[in-house]
């Protein structure tokens, strides 16, 4: 299903890389240690939904490693590619979907379509990555194909058989009777190539949105998101792997006097009934059923956050021992080579100056080299949550509802047990009205406005620095000063300071906006797509997908439109003009609605060529406080205006209006006022 990486790399990269083999010393197991400032962990039990699982049967050798200059390109999901046998229902629902789409109208066949890829999108992300890698390994090894590799690729491949290696050899510790390890029960539910995976995915998915800023990560954090999604796939992984071992040994037939014993054949038909019956829980959006189902066959014990948090740190810790990164410079071809490891722990101290009190934390940094191919990463990224290509699943609970297959919940806790306690015994007769609304916004339809994109893609093409678009390029640090002069000095560390500070935000903000664009373009040709929302502690809801959605910065309402368009009308094409002016702001937004409208007119010409020319003309919309959508108001302004007949005019622009705060309802909270 995925093209070739290798073959399109050696057609449109050009960078040097190096070949070089690592010691095997890089890749032994060390013996089991704890992170320095990790605290211990102690949490109940708690049940999460899980999706599918994949197994790993490759056994590469890793006599090699890939280092070297070029773009960057992580996150490479890997995996083997002998994956399909594990997840035998969810091919099954795949097939009877297929053979039952010529059979249905046009619109029932779309819906089925999208269908499919959704489920593919949330079960299969993973598995078709590592399908790709492995064709790209082959390629490599058969074509030589090392020089056309980007960057962090590179190093992804280099990393992950010392990662696998070196987990193997835990597991087999682990096996053991006379183990202590405190992650020993639960280091062999999933094989290790899939941990190896999600080890490298998780943590570089961290490193590069993480609030600590870009390149660490807290250890707890890390630990407790690596370990989630390694029991997440070992769940599924340990069901599907029974059912297909007991739908092996029920198809070999035991005879007696020519027949099946009518206690295997009562065990076959059970085993059938229950396969067909997930299957068609799955085929009908009910997750929930299908879970619970697999929950009392495969009487799975949750493992728990302390557990995972267990997990996800010795992982980390295997990652930190095994990952090296050589630095792209000149060096003796008789010399070794100059290797470092790529990732490292540290203790930071966070201190509180009223208590006079400190407190250390443990972080996972990398290296320099890893961070600067992060920017570049994100269109290479499995992103999980991505928006829906058909409406969520409707909110009926706590942890019923928006994905078919991923982990949801209706609140964003944060591992909060008393909160997640208190919605869970909230009234249903309560939550309900939540839920619709929920519901009726996860249900609305979006799509990418494209000759936004376009415009956006070019000028980031281009460098960046044009409507409020971050330089692509770093500040050039100060040259130091050829002088004695102590004041001289201090001042040229105070500048150097400065750009390192000014550096460290703009490669955070290139990754925020490369994150965004890869989103964009994934779903640009989507007729139209969905995002399933949550709430925070507060109340207010938000889209659960992170990037690109309607409540972002301007570059996300500007890409963002309604998937469905309504004819504008005399009174659409009015608020449209309203809206443009509020959009272009700097105190026209302050004028009465007569007044924008006047505003928009007399700049008429202004938007003609902000719709014709946005990066050849005058540059008008640039001058907006919020330009990307000032331009697509613009565009969608100019489409109108030019039809013979204006307000039959179809838009699809989403016109916001802002309720007024007076303060009135924290007075009514403060009197404790009833709710009618």
């Amino acid at each position: 299903m995925w093209t070739n990486l290798a073959k399109r790399a050696s057609s449109t990269l050009r960078n040097n890389f190096r070949v070089s083999s690592l010691s095997p010393r890089f890749c032994k197991p060390q013996t089991c240690k704890t992170f320095q400032g990790f605290p211990e962990v102690g949490v109940s039990q708690s049940k999460f939904v899980f999706h599918e699982g994949f197994s790993c049967s490759s056994s590469w050798s890793w006599s090699w490693m890939v280092l070297g200059r070029g773009h960057a390109s992580v996150a490479e999901a890997i995996e083997s590619t002998d994956t399909e046998d594990d997840y035998d229902e969810v091919q099954k629902l795949l097939e009877e979907m297929a053979k039952a789409e010529h059979k249905v109208d046009s619109s029932s066949y779309k819906y089925k379509l999208l269908k499919r890829r959704q489920i593919e999108s949330e079960t299969e992300a993973w598995a078709e990555a590592a399908r790709e890698y492995g064709e790209l390994l082959e390629d490599m090894r058969d074509k030589k194909l090392a020089p056309n590799l980007p960057y962090m690729k590179s190093l992804f491949l280099g990393w992950f058989e010392p990662l696998r290696n070196a987990i193997l050899a835990d597991q087999d510790l682990c096996k053991d009777s006379k183990c202590r390890m405190s992650h020993a029960p639960y280091f062999n539910d999933l094989p290790a190539d899939m941990m190896a995976v999600v080890t490298m995915h998780k943590l570089m998915a961290l490193l590069m949105t993480n609030a600590n800023g870009v390149g660490t990560a807290r250890v707890i954090q890390a630990a407790c998101q690596i370990g989630e999604a390694v029991e997440n796939e070992a769940r599924i992984y340990q069901f599907m792997k029974r059912e297909k071992e007991n739908k092996s040994s029920h198809l070999a037939p035991v005879e007696q006097s020519g027949k099946l014993t009518e206690e295997n054949g009562e065990m076959e038909q059970k085993q059938s009934r229950l396969r067909k019956r997930v299957a068609g829980l799955m085929k009908k959006q009910k997750k929930l059923q299908a879970m619970g189902i697999i929950g009392r066959q495969d009487d799975w014990k949750t493992w728990g956050q302390e557990a995972q948090v267990k997990v996800g740190s010795r992982l980390m810790q295997l990652l930190i021992e095994t990952a090296y990164i050589q630095p792209p410079t000149n060096q003796i071809g008789d010399g070794p080579p100059d290797i470092h490891p790529a990732f490292r722990h540290t203790l930071r101290t966070l201190s509180n100056e009223s208590q006079r009190e400190t407190r250390r934390y443990g972080v996972i940094e990398c290296d320099p080299l890893v961070q600067n191919g992060l920017e570049k990463s994100a269109r290479h990224m499995v992103i999980p949550y991505m928006p829906m290509l058909v409406p969520p699943i409707n909110w009926t609970g706590y942890d019923k509802g928006a994905y078919l297959f991923l982990p949801s919940y209706v609140m964003r806790v944060h591992g909060a047990k008393q909160q997640r306690e208190a919605v869970k015994r909230a009234p249903k007769s309560q939550l309900d009205p939540v839920f619709e609304a929920l519901n009726t916004l996860g249900n609305t339809k979006w799509r990418v406005n494209k000759r936004v994109l376009c415009v956006i893609d070019q000028i980031w093409a281009n460098g960046g620095r044009l409507a409020d678009l971050v330089d692509r390029e770093n500040v050039p640090s100060p040259k130091e000063p050829d002088t004695i002069d102590e004041a001289e000095i201090r001042k040229w560390k105070w500048k150097v300071k400065a750009v390192k500070k000014e550096n460290s935000e703009r490669h955070s903000q290139r990754c925020d906006i490369e994150l965004k664009l890869a989103v964009a373009r994934k779903m640009k040709d989507e007729e139209a797509f969905y995002y399933p929302h949550n709430l925070d502690f507060r109340g207010r809801a938000y889209p659960m997908h992170p990037y690109l959605n309607h409540l972002g910065s301007d570059l996300c309402r500007g890409i963002l439109e309604f998937a469905e368009g309504r004819s504008l009308g005399k009174s659409g094409l009015r608020w449209l003009k309203i809206h443009l002016a509020n959009l272009y702001a700097g105190g026209v937004d302050k004028l009465s609605y007569d007044g924008r409208i006047s505003f928009t007119e007399n700049h008429l010409d202004d938007i003609f060529d902000s719709a014709d020319r946005p990066l050849e003309g005058k540059h008008w919309w640039l001058q907006a406080e919020d330009p990307f959508q000032c331009l697509a108001a613009c565009i969608n302004l100019s489409e109108a205006l030019r039809s013979p007949t204006p307000e039959t005019t179809i838009s699809h622009m989403p016109v916001h209006q802002d309720g007024s705060c007076n303060g009135l309802q924290h007075y009514a909270a403060l009197g404790r006022d009833k709710v009618k």
